[in-house]
């Protein structure tokens, strides 16, 4: 065993630098839950923060180098500079600095069954079905989410068996740290191309993090990017998707009130179990799938599988609906990239609302000029879309592109700088049978919560 993999037996104080993050927080608590001394700093309080300092967890709102006092490893987030003063206190001080993702894949060194959940989209939905379905059959797993699971009131769950789920990101090759068991891969497109540059490249990613997996690959059989990313696999790959060509496959799909999914699973041609979705959108038959095909090949039974599909009611900002005063109903979701939006959006037009206002924050300025023409197509599909400034994120603007740009290739579309304005803007135009929905990797969801507020306070007489 290398110096690596003895960490965690050789420490007992840690502390995490961003540990408000939601890859940062659930790891934290588990840790937490296992005894370890926990300590962390991040530039604001946001409700997963509220959640760990509740658990007794020591947060400090501010970065200090005297936060660090007494840490034996230093756990960071990409975001994280080198020129942050903890980060350069820990270097002075020689103690171990370690990536977010080299700690996920050391927490799950620690589980006989590691199931880890990959793909461009559809990750947090699949790794939180997964959880639940688990935990429902007293599978009695741990996991790590990327959002909050109202059904375990957070994003990370402690048990005690030999089982962890967690969501495995591929942004600068994360999920290469992990070594799974069971490796989910939902689908697999262009994205994140300021660090992969081209599909050619995500894919040999994605084949790497393929030949790492130990027993099992439970893929998307109709996705044929991910048949070249495991076409030389070394374990046994079950296939899930609609083409009755797959292991798994959903057969007799429907809709109840236009958006809510019913289907048959099926294995082989034979039935296994009716499932009834409580989340909109075809985009979660193929989650549920993948969810449904894990439990199935841990031996959950098909009745626990239907039972616990039905009882989930999506997470945190994956459509979620914050309110619905005088009758405008205001929802915000994670859509970042095209077809999430895409995919998001069509879904909303066929929930019966009048008109669907779409509030989208574009995320980073490389996500932005690589897609112009797709995000435009798409935001299009709604009846009215408001444009925030381009949220930087971890980059600067070398690619000479603003929101305006976006903004000229929509119709009906309104470009406003600050969240303050946005408000004031869908506080006019929204009315009555209208969904307000906020779409956005960033803190977009802030603006959500401002425009429900001003609604609020205006209807309430």
């Amino acid at each position: 065993m290398n110096n690596k993999e003895n960490i965690l037996d050789n420490v007992k104080n840690i502390h995490f630098i961003g540990i408000g993050g939601s890859g940062m927080c659930p790891m934290a608590e588990i840790l937490h839950h296992e005894g370890y001394n926990i300590s962390g700093s991040d530039n604001y309080v946001s409700d997963t923060l509220k959640r760990i300092i509740d658990m007794g967890i020591t947060v400090y709102v501010d970065h200090n180098e005297k936060n660090i006092e007494g840490a034996q490893l230093i756990v960071y987030t990409a975001a994280v500079k080198e020129d942050n003063v903890e980060m350069i206190a820990a270097a002075q001080k020689g103690i171990l600095c370690i990536e977010r993702s080299v700690m996920l894949g050391l927490l799950c060194s620690r589980y006989k069954n590691p199931i880890a959940v990959c793909g461009t989209h559809g990750k947090t939905s699949t790794t939180a079905m997964i959880t639940q379905i688990l935990t429902i059959a007293q599978k009695d797993p741990s996991a790590i989410i990327g959002g909050k699971l109202p059904f375990i009131d957070g994003n990370s769950r402690t048990g005690k068996s030999d089982t962890i789920v967690c969501e495995a990101c591929e942004y600068v090759d994360s999920f290469l740290e992990i070594t799974p068991s069971i490796a989910v891969i939902t689908n697999l497109e262009a994205d994140h191309l300021d660090y992969f540059g081209t599909l050619e490249n995500i894919i040999k990613s994605f084949n790497k993090f393929a030949l790492k997996t130990t027993n099992m690959l439970i893929v998307n059989g109709d996705d044929d990017n991910i048949k070249a990313a495991t076409k030389n696999a070394r374990v046994p790959i079950i296939t899930f998707g609609e083409s009755q060509d797959n292991t798994y496959y959903a057969d007799n799909i429907s809709y109840e009130d236009m958006a809510f999914p019913k289907f048959t699973l099926m294995k082989n041609g034979e039935k296994i179990v009716d499932i009834k979705l409580s989340v909109p959108g075809a985009h979660n038959i193929y989650n549920a799938l993948a969810s449904a095909v894990v439990a199935h090949c841990m031996g959950v039974d098909p009745c626990d599988i239907a039972n616990a599909l039905h009882e989930f009611h999506g997470v945190h900002r994956r459509f979620e609906i914050l309110g619905k005063p005088n009758n405008i109903t205001v929802a915000d979701d994670f859509a970042h990239h095209p077809t999430e939006i895409k995919t998001t959006l069509k879904t909303a037009s066929k929930m019966g609302f009048n008109r669907v206002i779409a509030v989208f924050q574009p995320h980073t300025y490389s996500r932005t000029a690589a897609f112009l023409d797709d995000f435009a197509k798409v935001l299009s599909i709604a009846d009215i879309t408001v444009l925030s400034e381009i949220l930087a994120v971890r980059e600067v603007n070398t690619y000479n592109i603003a929101s305006e740009d976006l903004a000229q290739k929509i119709d009906n579309c309104i470009c406003l700088r600050t969240f303050e304005e946005i408000t004031d803007c869908v506080e006019k135009i929204a009315k009555p049978g209208d969904l307000v929905l906020t779409m956005g990797g960033g803190n977009v969801y802030v603006c959500a919560n401002m425009i429900l507020d001003r609604l609020i306070e205006k209807y309430a007489n």
